[in-house]
């Protein structure tokens, strides 16, 4: 783990100036100070952590962020983090397995899904970062208020371990997440859409001879496998709003379900889940800002447009934004310039529908992969009748997953 790789620089005065202020070191985040940082931006990223060390996020990096690796000559470097590949999305049904996303079929080389702890990758953007001397990451450095100079968002003040301290820049971007802090501070009103389900996440031991399908099914969840070398990360999905009923139950329900559906999860969970206490939820929210941006600030990834973790879109989504930005916003930043409001318009008008389609994927078409009661037996879903019938239904939804609906380049 990289510990303050860039340095935490002690400021002087009660207020500094930068061109760009990034809140949160998150994918969107890191990747919109290293693409704005080589456009000579003056630009500080601030993460409220000492690190990026924590479990259960986004961790499926798609063809369409690899490509821009490869754009940006860093791709050779990337790969030898440790990763898995994988090709084909497949459900386990009772009617069968089918493939819902093939994306062997997409244009080589980086035709498939790597499989690497956020933190990993977080950690990499970071270490390249240190190539541009215009980026500065502080860690430690929360963010608690905007500043305002007028109607004009005009920096933000942030904790330290050394104390509070101020900000100012010619844009804030918040890429906090889908708690923004910022987006809760600028008063931007949001939509709300129907999450289907909410996640239980957890680990379990895993051996080299174990044969788990990458989504299962039974009766009342739906269940991810991430292979994680020596153990699987599991996301345990279940009906939105029914954990409370669920954890009224003994934990050996969970045991005894999975035991039923999947012996292998079943079995290592029975032996090494204690209590309740070992399972994270994740109470799923699919949201979007209306309007991203007023005059000094910009809303990009989670923090405009909440995702589901359905298809893993979340990260690659989060990536495109920082990409759009860099290119239209970069250039004027470089110049010493204040983004005119429009500008910051145009790049909400160039990623919002891609956004807007995906979470509508998430909540309709993919809502039928997930359970709509803990207690019903799990039913094929229609999608999975027909997508198996069709080898370009199974590229498409790759395309739309891996490259997007409408992917950027540098």
């Amino acid at each position: 783990m990289i510990d303050h790789i860039l340095s935490f620089h002690q400021q002087d005065t009660a207020e500094t100036t930068v061109d760009c202020i990034v809140v949160g070191g998150g994918p969107a985040g890191m990747m919109t100070g290293l693409l704005l940082a080589r456009h000579g931006v003056r630009v500080t990223v601030l993460e409220k952590h000492a690190d990026f060390l924590r479990d259960f996020r986004g961790d499926t990096i798609h063809p369409s962020t690899m490509r821009v690796m490869d754009q940006l000559g860093i791709i050779d470097r990337f790969l030898t983090i440790p990763h898995r590949r994988m090709s084909t999305v497949a459900v386990s049904t009772p009617d069968g397995e089918t493939v819902f996303a093939d994306f062997s079929r997409l244009p080589e080389p980086y035709n498939y899904v790597a499989f690497m702890p956020q933190w990993d990758f977080l950690d990499f953007l970071a270490q390249e970062a240190q190539a541009f001397p215009s980026l500065e990451l502080l860690r430690d450095a929360q963010v608690t208020d905007l500043l305002f100079d007028g109607n004009r968002v005009d920096g933000v003040r942030y904790k330290t371990p050394v104390g509070e301290k101020t900000l100012s820049a010619r844009l804030v971007i918040g890429a906090d997440g889908r708690h923004s802090t910022v987006r809760a501070h600028t008063g931007l009103a949001r939509t709300e859409s129907n999450a289907p389900m909410d996640v239980l996440w957890f680990r379990v031991s895993r051996q080299p001879d174990d044969k788990v399908p990458f989504v299962s099914t039974g009766q009342g969840f739906t269940i991810v496998a991430v292979d994680r070398g020596s153990y699987w990360q599991i996301a345990y999905c279940i009906p939105k709003g029914d954990y409370a009923e669920l954890h009224s139950q003994d934990i050996d329900v969970v045991a005894e379900r999975l035991n039923d559906a999947l012996p292998v999860i079943g079995v290592r969970f029975r032996c090494e889940i204690a209590s309740w206490d070992d399972l994270n939820l994740l109470t799923v929210s699919v949201n979007r800002l209306k309007r991203w941006h007023r005059p000094g600030l910009l809303c990009l990834g989670d923090a405009a447009h909440a995702m589901s973790p359905a298809g893993g879109v979340g990260i690659n989504l989060a990536i495109q934004d920082a990409i759009a930005t860099s290119r239209i916003l970069g250039p004027v930043l470089a110049r010493g310039e204040t983004p005119a409001d429009k500008l910051l318009g145009r790049v909400q008008r160039r990623r919002q529908w891609p956004a807007r389609i995906v979470q509508a994927g998430q909540v309709r078409i993919l809502a039928d992969l997930y359970p709509k009661s803990i207690d019903a037996e799990y039913k094929t879903p229609r999608a999975a009748k027909v997508i198996r019938k069709s080898v370009f239904l199974q590229k498409t939804v790759a395309r739309i997953i891996g490259i997007g609906l409408r992917p950027e380049s540098l």
